[in-house]
């Protein structure tokens, strides 16, 4: 179980932080990452960060954006900076076995970013 928190309304430049709070054992959260969604537009993965900590990131986010967990409190975080309204989405955590299939979902949490 996965539930995700941090989303909400900012200005175009500005930071917000997610976090992704899950439950289950160290297989099902080997891999933890970010998707978003935009109106109208297919689900993209934002970044993915391993449980020994190897880390990608879409292009669109490079530099802007940091995912970073937690693994004593099963919790991954997004912490996104310089943000654009493009960058506007619902975004879901899940997680993935060492098989890279991403398995669990989150419930998402909205991305506004005025311009």
């Amino acid at each position: 179980q996965l539930q995700a928190s941090g989303g909400g309304l900012v200005q175009a430049g500005g930071s917000l932080r997610l976090s992704c709070a899950a439950s289950g054992n160290i297989f099902s959260l080997w891999i933890m990452g970010w998707h978003r969604q935009a109106p109208g537009k297919q689900r993209e993965l934002v970044a993915s960060i391993t449980r020994g900590g190897t880390i990608s990131v879409a292009d669109s986010v490079k530099g802007r954006f940091t995912i970073s967990r937690d693994n004593a409190k099963n919790t991954a975080y997004l912490q996104m900076n310089s943000l654009k309204p493009e960058d506007t989405a619902v975004y879901y955590c899940a997680s993935a076995p060492p098989t890279k299939t991403w398995a669990n979902w989150g419930q998402g949490t909205l991305v506004t970013v005025s311009s």
